[in-house]
C-alpha cells in the first residue's frame, strides 16, 4: 500500500483512526498523510490583507502546535507521517487531496454509537463516502495493533459492481485476511431463489475469475428482514474485524440502508466498515 490519508480535528475519534492508520502503515511500509481541514469562515478571508495575514498566522501557528501534540504517540514511532492544512469546509474536497498525494485508503474516526446508519446517514463521513474514489475506513473505537482477519463483504454479484469487489479483494490480500461474501435475501419482491442465487454467483465468479473462486474467498446466504441486519448478524457470528461494502456514488449507503434495524442488532456494528466506489 502507498499513502494513506487520515483527516484529523484532534478529537479523540481522530486519534482512534491514525491509530489504525499507524497500524495498517507499519504492516505495508506506508506512509500517513495527516489532514487538517480549519474552515476559515469568508469573514475572516475577506479582511484586509494585514488582518488577514495575522489571523492566518495565527490560526496555522495554533494548528502547528496542536499537530505536536497530536503526534507525540507511541505508535507512531518508525511511520513516516506528513502533515498537511487546507482551509476545505466541504468534506468532498478531501478526495482532491487523496488524489493529489496519491493516497489508496483514506482513514476516517467517526462519531457513530448506533450501528452504520449513524456512521454514514447526515454526517461528514457519509460526504467522504460519497465522493472519494479510494476506498474509505470507518473507525468508532480504539483498536490497538489493527489487523483485519475476517472480512465481511456485503455482495449481491452484480457484475456491474466487480470494480469495488476488485478492490475490496486487492486490499484483504495484503492483509493476509480471509473474505466472505455475503448475500442477504430479504423477504420482499428482492427475494430470490436458491437456484437464481446460484446462477448469479456463477456468472459473478466467471467474470472476475474465469469461474475460479480465490481459496481466501467464501460465499455464504443470510435470509433477514434488511440487508444491514444481515451483514451486522453474519460479522457477529464469525468474529469479523472488518465490514467492506460497495458505494454507488452520490447515492452515497442510502442504496443499502433504508429503513431502520433493532438497537441490539446495530450496536454491534461498532467494528471498522471500509467502502468501495462503484
Amino acid at each position: 500500500m502507498g499513502k494513506i490519508l487520515v483527516p484529523v480535528d484532534f478529537s479523540e475519534h481522530s486519534a482512534y483512526a491514525l491509530e489504525v492508520a499507524a497500524s495498517l502503515a507499519r504492516q505495508s511500509d506506508s506512509e500517513i498523510v495527516l489532514l487538517h481541514m480549519m474552515g476559515l469562515s469568508e469573514a475572516i478571508l475577506t479582511k484586509d490583507a494585514s488582518q488577514e495575514a495575522a489571523e492566518a498566522h495565527y490560526y496555522m501557528k495554533l494548528t502547528r502546535k496542536r499537530f505536536q501534540e497530536f503526534l507525540d504517540k507511541d505508535f507512531l514511532q518508525g511511520i513516516k507521517v506528513q502533515e498537511m492544512v487546507q482551509n476545505y469546509k466541504i468534506f468532498s474536497e478531501i478526495n482532491e487531496v487523496a488524489l493529489e498525494v496519491q493516497a489508496e485508503l483514506i482513514v476516517m474516526g467517526s462519531h457513530g454509537t448506533s450501528g452504520l446508519s449513524s456512521i454514514f446517514v447526515g454526517s461528514n463521513t457519509e460526504k467522504v463516502v460519497r465522493t472519494a474514489k479510494v476506498p474509505v475506513l470507518v473507525v468508532k473505537k480504539q483498536r490497538p495493533g489493527y489487523k483485519p482477519h475476517k472480512v465481511v463483504y456485503a455482495c449481491d454479484y452484480k457484475v456491474e459492481d466487480l470494480s469495488a469487489y476488485t478492490k475490496a479483494l486487492e486490499l484483504s490480500k495484503q492483509w493476509q485476511a480471509e473474505v466472505h461474501l455475503v448475500f442477504v435475501n430479504l423477504p420482499t419482491e428482492h427475494f430470490k431463489s436458491s437456484e437464481e442465487i446460484k446462477r448469479a454467483r456463477e456468472m459473478f465468479f466467471k467474470v472476475a475469475h474465469n469461474g475460479q473462486k480465490p481459496a481466501e474467498v467464501s460465499t455464504h446466504v443470510v435470509s433477514d428482514y434488511s440487508i444491514e441486519g444481515g451483514i451486522f448478524y453474519f460479522a457477529s457470528t464469525i468474529g469479523a474485524d472488518l465490514i467492506a461494502m460497495p458505494t454507488h456514488g452520490r447515492k452515497g449507503m442510502a442504496h443499502f440502508f433504508k429503513g431502520s434495524i433493532g438497537e441490539d442488532v446495530a450496536n454491534r456494528a461498532d467494528i471498522p466498515v471500509i467502502t468501495f466506489k462503484v
